[in-house]
């Protein structure tokens, strides 16, 4: 699942504090036996995603907030990055985590004027296949649907099929998946 060594780009930068938790958890689940998982996740199952990916590829995560505009000052909301990062997969392992400060371009906007919007998720997917690898799978929604998809589990705390319910939120909307293993859909 997780490489011997995993490099991790950005530490300091703000959005790395929304990507350590998971980070801990992956390597707790690494680190234990089969029957061990976190959320509704397990190790087979993320070990069984990442064997069907590319030898080396990229997923990319971004999740916006909506959150009130106070320059404006009239009730208007604008959303907000809260979680922008990028695994580095190599032979289904992964090798390096980035947040989306690390990656420097200048076709890209900074940070904080990112928006959830089509031309701001391909130029985000352009920048990491130039900068790391294609990226096979990217992720794009708001925080209420990551922490749906991210924290559902079984009744008792038992693992469920992330795939099918990402796939769920897909059709409804809730999100949206892009990238190069798209067309090749896991999940039905």
């Amino acid at each position: 699942m997780l490489a011997e060594e995993v490099l991790v780009l950005n530490a300091d930068a703000p959005l790395w504090q929304a990507v350590r938790p998971l980070l801990d958890a992956a390597l707790r689940l690494d680190q234990r036996d089969d029957t061990c998982s976190w959320h509704g996740w397990n190790k087979q199952q993320i070990a069984a995603f990442l064997q069907c990916l590319p030898e080396h590829c990229t997923l990319l995560v971004g999740v916006w907030e909506a959150a009130a505009d106070e320059e404006q000052g009239n009730g208007a909301e604008h959303e907000s990055l809260v979680t922008g990062f990028v695994c580095e997969v190599i032979d289904a392992e992964v090798h390096s985590l980035h947040t989306f400060e690390a990656l420097d371009d200048a076709d890209l906007p900074p940070i904080q004027e990112l928006e959830p919007g089509f031309e701001h998720a391909q130029k985000l997917m352009r920048v990491v296949k130039k900068q790391l690898a294609p990226v096979a799978w990217a992720l794009f929604t708001d925080k209420a649907t990551w922490d749906e998809w991210l924290f559902a589990e079984g009744k008792d705390g038992e693992v469920i099929d992330k795939g099918e319910l990402l796939a769920s939120f897909a059709r409804r909307g809730r999100c949206v998946l892009m990238g190069t293993q798209t067309a090749h859909h896991l999940w039905g």
